[in-house]
């Protein structure tokens, strides 16, 4: 039987066009596909990539490695997010996620001037003015202390082509053209998880071929889902996870907020954090999708607070991705998707396969809405946010 995406992709293209639906459903359904060709493109500067780490300053056994700052803005902030524990546990140092639009003003609160760094900019079109500024703010204000490595979807673009800059240039197929970043966020992650493996790549490379198993069997299950629960006409969804996870919960919040032109608010937390207060956006008309964790020691907290909120009755209903479905999972909810990951599969690996699951929920709310996927905003928003003013950091000079 043919699943509903894939019905999305047959349909005539005039009627993809007139619908909004030439470019989102098809950027979703590559992705798995795309994933082994962001590792081909990796392999190919792995030698060099290594050479200018090592330049910077890491992997020489030195307790003084730089720090690490993980930097973008919107689902570009969420990729640094969802990288930061891989990264972190390989290559044994600082590493933080700091959006652009923060380090844009309050530079010198994350950057210390007798300190050095490496500041990984992630960006989809490299047309960002933020990270465009923050780019040429950090080489201006710290010079020889700041070393920069750009990782984009556009060969073009003004970010990938800063003088003594290492750039990462993904395939000119994951440089979605929709509004919303669907395939670009998934291969970006790839490649922030490939620079974590970059001393082991031979380590990597399984663990991406099973992404991609799990990738093209997860695709039609989730689609089927999230086109039967979109009828169901939530007011609200709560993303849940933890870790690399929570970053995964983020980028799901904004692409449901963004593919339905904000008319579903949503909320992003971690299972624990959840009790802390954001509880009271549950109600009647949520639905809960939760991004469970592998981890024996992680997932009885997980568990625990999906059972409460089951007998609060504090959502209409629930959605659980999970590596596994076990008889308690079922117990909670008649809509788990398995994963089928093995049992050491780490969580820190998941973001680029959890995601598809809240892509096509977003996706087939919008259609539900009579929103255009392609171009669901009516000016709010939009593809590229080249058209911010930028003031120096002297910006104070003429008062």
């Amino acid at each position: 039987m043919q699943d509903a995406l894939s019905a999305l992709l047959l349909l005539p293209d005039g009627e993809k066009k007139a619908r909004g639906l030439t470019d989102t459903p098809r950027e979703i359904q590559q992705q798995p596909e795309t994933w082994l060709g962001t590792l081909e493109r990796l392999n190919a500067v792995q030698a060099p990539l290594l050479k200018f780490l090592e330049g910077c300053g890491f992997f020489a056994g030195s307790a003084a490695q730089p720090d690490v700052i993980l930097t973008g803005a919107g689902t570009s902030d969420y990729i640094g997010r969802a990288v930061v524990p891989v990264l972190r546990q390989q290559w044994r140092c600082n590493v933080s996620a700091v959006p652009s639009t923060t380090l844009l003003t309050h530079m010198e609160e994350h950057i210390l001037p007798d300190r050095q760094y490496l500041m990984v900019s992630f960006s989809r079109s490299g047309q960002s003015s933020e990270g465009i500024a923050v780019m040429e703010q950090a080489i201006l204000s710290f010079p020889g202390h700041v070393h920069h490595l750009v990782v984009t979807c556009n060969q073009y673009g003004p970010m990938a082509q800063f003088p003594g800059v290492f750039t990462i240039t993904l395939d000119d197929a994951v440089n979605d053209r929709g509004l919303a970043m669907t395939s670009s966020f998934s291969n970006m992650v790839v490649a922030g998880q490939y620079l974590a493996f970059i001393r082991n790549s031979q380590k990597y490379a399984p663990l991406l071929k099973e992404l991609v198993r799990m990738g093209e069997d997860l695709l039609p299950q989730a689609a089927n889902m999230a086109s039967a629960l979109a009828k169901k006409k939530f007011s609200r969804v709560c993303f849940l996870g933890g870790g690399a996870l929570q970053g995964v919960a983020q980028e799901s919040a904004l692409k449901v907020l963004e593919l339905n032109a904000g008319k579903i608010p949503t909320l992003a937390e971690s299972f624990l954090g959840l009790r802390h207060g954001p509880m009271s956006f549950l109600n009647k008309e949520t639905l809960v999708v939760a991004f469970l964790s592998g981890d024996e020691d992680r997932l009885p907290y997980e568990l625990d607070l999906l059972d409460e909120i089951r007998t609060k009755d504090l959502a209409e209903d629930m959605v659980v991705v999970a590596p596994r479905v076990t008889s308690r999972v079922r117990q909670l909810t008649s809509h788990a998707l398995p994963l089928h990951a093995t049992l050491d599969f780490p969580d820190t690996c998941r973001p680029p396969l959890d995601v598809i699951a809240a892509q096509l929920l977003a996706l087939f709310f919008a259609i539900e809405n009579g929103i255009t996927p392609d171009t669901p905003s009516a000016g709010a928003i939009s593809r590229v946010v080249s058209h911010v003013k930028i003031y120096s950091p002297a910006g104070r000079t003429g008062k």
